[in-house]
């Protein structure tokens, strides 16, 4: 099979291409923002702040989003919000052009995010498998990853340098321009018929998400990787995107340019595995190997807490990339594969849930451990306990039979 066969699809082209440009437009907001927080304020916690309430109203929504993307057309879910999304860009632009821009706004304008990725992911998970037939279905996740990450390469080190020669007001206003883009190559799939949807509107809201939960408490595998996720995200994610920053700035005493640089190499392994996985068609032991990549990650995550240089620290960013992008790839293929179409949007949705539930209270946890006990720690704590978790996961014979 090839990689590139779903984008012989147009809709499945226009929607790729347009999420490609809005992820490379969040990819540069991401590290200009950081940076940002990190002049003003000078504090770790205040890091962890702004990223809590970026989940927080995700999390709130998420099951709400499930329940709207199965009941309504995802196209025009998609496209409302990529509209906020630029509007609440252009907004946080001109703040930051006249001055006026403080942290509190910021925080509001991730709250807002937050509130509409609970319904924009989802939808994205469930309308790829609209478009595309069964067949191209592995070429399309696999590119959705490889342009999520490669965006990631690119995105730090464009970002890093427009923050130093264009300033932070003219990444805000890439980020804006990004959205509308999408916005604009979502408008041909509003003419997909909304009986392709799956739509059951005459059952009642409860309903639908107890079906949704029905269907997740059936199926072990789903549970029991949900609920690794939930602690595993924490503990992996938490020290990539709070402690991150300031082992780069105070323990190696490096700039934004070295920060971005190895961002860039975290996502440089996770498009060689994405690369790599799209060749197949179908992947087989994936309860093994998933959980055997987690593993992986978790333990060059304790690597890079360790006393290794900046050289050492950019390889153990490559193989962290390419192992969770591994797991995430093949989670996402067996969720498409195995689960129905009339209820792959509220699983999904308790999937997002479910697995970033503890996200915001360890965001909190990571901030405050990263100001207190130092970053590099923060990395090996959290390397170790997710080296348990995978352990314990491919003990069992539920996830050793899935395949």
């Amino acid at each position: 099979m090839s990689l590139l066969q779903s984008l012989r699809n147009r809709l499945f082209l226009l929607l790729w291409c347009g999420q490609t440009l809005s992820r490379l437009g969040d990819s540069v907001y991401r590290v200009a923002l950081v940076w940002w927080v990190l002049q003003k304020t000078g504090s770790a916690a205040a890091v962890a702040t702004m990223l809590i309430f970026s989940y927080v109203p995700m999390l709130l929504f998420l099951l709400l989003g499930g329940i709207a993307i199965d009941r309504f057309s995802r196209s025009k879910v998609m496209l409302l919000s990529d509209v906020s999304r630029a509007a609440i860009m252009f907004m946080v632009t001109l703040l930051a052009y006249s001055g006026s821009l403080q942290v509190w706004h910021l925080y509001i304008a991730s709250a807002i995010f937050g509130t509409v990725n609970a319904f924009f992911q989802p939808a994205y998970t469930v309308m790829v498998p609209e478009i595309v037939s069964s067949e191209s279905l592995p070429s399309a996740n696999s590119l959705t990853n490889l342009s999520k990450q490669l965006t990631e390469v690119v995105g730090p080190a464009i970002g890093a340098s427009i923050v130093a020669f264009a300033g932070t007001t003219m990444v805000f206003a890439v980020d804006g321009l990004s959205f509308l883009i999408s916005a604009f190559s979502l408008l041909p799939l509003l003419r997909l018929s909304v009986s392709s949807m799956n739509v059951r509107r005459s059952a009642s809201a409860i309903k639908n998400l107890r079906e949704g939960f029905d269907a997740v408490f059936a199926s072990p595998w789903l549970w029991i990787t949900i609920g690794v996720a939930s602690l595993g995200n924490i503990m992996l994610s938490g020290p990539i995107s709070v402690a991150l920053p300031f082992l780069i700035k105070d323990v190696l005493h490096r700039g934004v340019g070295s920060l971005g640089a190895v961002y860039s190499t975290l996502a440089l392994g996770s498009v060689v595995a994405s690369v790599w996985l799209g060749r197949f068609a179908k992947i087989r032991r994936r309860g093994p190997t998933l959980y055997g990549a987690y593993l992986v990650a978790a333990i060059m995550t304790i690597t890079v807490g360790l006393p290794i240089g900046f050289t050492g620290i950019g390889i153990a960013a490559f193989i962290i990339g390419a192992a969770l992008t591994s797991s995430a790839l093949i989670w996402t293929n067996t969720l498409q594969e195995c689960v129905s179409r009339e209820i792959l949007g509220r699983v999904s949705s308790i999937d997002y849930l479910g697995s970033y539930a503890l996200m915001p209270i360890g965001y909190a946890a990571v901030g405050w451990a990263a100001d207190h006990l130092g970053s590099a720690l923060v990395f090996v704590i959290g390397g170790a306990i997710t080296s348990v978790l995978a352990t314990l996961a491919l003990s069992s014979p539920v996830i050793k039979g899935l395949d």
